[in-house]
């Protein structure tokens, strides 16, 4: 008896000493986030210190929009990149397409040199459903009532809605390499995440803890490709220029936290635009089986495998995508 007494007494002990580990943890989980230092960004300017010749800006709802244009013609094609990239990832295409139709690529806000807003009124203009808007004042900004879209990744889960929600305003969608299957058209972050995200700690940290992506970028960059060795330094020093701009990882955070899973794969069949759906043969971030199944579930839907290519076939083969695109456009009804 008196033995067993001294092994309850020893649990409650080690109890004691684990409620009260975990209500440090928790207590230094709750403060230490709200207390500790964020170092400012170095080495930033205004994202529009930043542009080419080719640079562009419009203003929407008080936001510098960026965008490049070329060509000229009734046909339009937009051109809408993916996450953690800009518009420097169609610079092989914008001119042979340009010959075909007026095309317009663009930086959505939290990427490239589109400015990243810290406060807004209103509607939240990193999360889906501004970008959908975006993209239609992009289009009435420039008197473009249907155009093709043409969009990679997460570019291509927001042309998919867009398609959706406004199909008279889409003539056709090219979805290349689409991320319609990983949960949302953002950052690839599971949904359950979000209230996880919004907590005063994370609001804070956040910024801080997306820098990472200077480190990490370099391996996503070369998982992109099928053959990283033809990304030179010119490449790299294109991919990383967004990271000079101001408040890029204070807008990169609130993308990341604005978009909501959007379940487009149950939406497949609404999509009533002719569809090209093209991916790499060696994509290893949106793996191609899952454009192939999107294919499928798209209604009249084309497909093409583009070998020795990974999740950027545009930037990676060009001759070949174009080749696929040109041949689809030439054959959609005027």
């Amino acid at each position: 008896m008196a033995r067993s007494w001294m092994v309850s007494r020893r649990v409650v002990r080690i109890l004691r000493v684990l409620f009260v580990c975990l209500a440090v943890l928790l207590f230094l989980l709750a403060v230490v986030p709200l207390i500790i230092p964020i170092p400012p960004l170095e080495n930033t300017v205004p994202p529009q210190e930043l542009t080419g010749a080719d640079s562009r800006f419009f203003d929407w709802n008080g936001i510098q929009v960026h965008y490049q244009m070329a060509g000229q013609g009734d046909m339009a094609i937009i051109l809408l990149h993916g996450f953690a990239t800009s518009t420097f990832t169609w610079r092989e295409v914008v001119a042979p397409l340009a010959k075909m139709a007026r095309v317009i690529a663009y930086d959505r806000p939290a990427f490239g040199l589109t400015e990243r807003p810290l406060k807004w009124e209103g509607q939240n203009p990193y999360g889906s459903d501004a970008q959908v808007e975006l993209l239609l004042a992009l289009m009435d900004f420039h008197a473009i009532e249907k155009a093709v879209l043409v969009g990679n990744s997460s570019g291509g889960a927001l042309a998919l809605l867009a398609a959706i929600r406004h199909p008279e305003r889409v003539q056709a969608l090219v979805l290349v390499d689409p991320a319609i299957y990983l949960g949302q058209s953002g950052g690839f972050l599971p949904g359950w995440l979000q209230p996880v995200l919004k907590t005063p700690q994370l609001q804070r940290i956040g910024p801080l803890l997306v820098r990472s992506i200077q480190n990490w970028s370099y391996d996503f960059g070369r998982k992109a490709w099928h053959d990283p060795s033809r990304i030179t330094d010119e490449i790299w020093q294109g991919y990383r220029l967004p990271l000079m701009a101001e408040n890029w990882d204070r807008g990169l955070w609130e993308f990341s936290i604005a978009n909501i899973p959007l379940h487009l794969e149950n939406m497949l069949d609404q999509v009533k635009a002719p569809t090209l759906v093209i991916t790499g043969d060696d994509d290893r971030i949106v793996p191609k089986e899952d454009s192939v199944r999107a294919s499928k579930a798209i209604p009249g839907a084309q497909l093409v495998i583009i070998s020795e290519s990974g999740h950027v076939p545009h930037e990676e083969q060009p001759e070949a995508f174009l080749h696929a695109v040109n041949s689809f456009i030439e054959n959609l009804s005027p």
